[in-house]
């Protein structure tokens, strides 16, 4: 084996910048694939909203006027 223990548990120091970017492409990657089962659920729930029957307008109903 080539790698010791200290190549697994002791990891290299990153920059602040380095930092600042791998936080950064995580947060991007959380990002997108949260937007895209959003918009794969909205899809979903479109398409099964289309697919019922149109529903009809209920009767107005008129109010008495008050007495007073």
């Amino acid at each position: 084996m080539a790698e010791s223990k200290d190549t697994f548990f002791k990891p290299e120091k990153l920059s602040p910048q380095a930092r600042a970017e791998q936080t950064t492409s995580v947060a991007r990657g959380i990002l997108e694939s949260e937007a895209a089962a959003r918009q794969k659920k909205t899809e979903k729930l479109r398409a099964l909203r289309l697919a019922q029957p149109a529903p009809e307008a209920p009767a107005k109903k008129t109010r008495a006027p008050k007495k007073g």
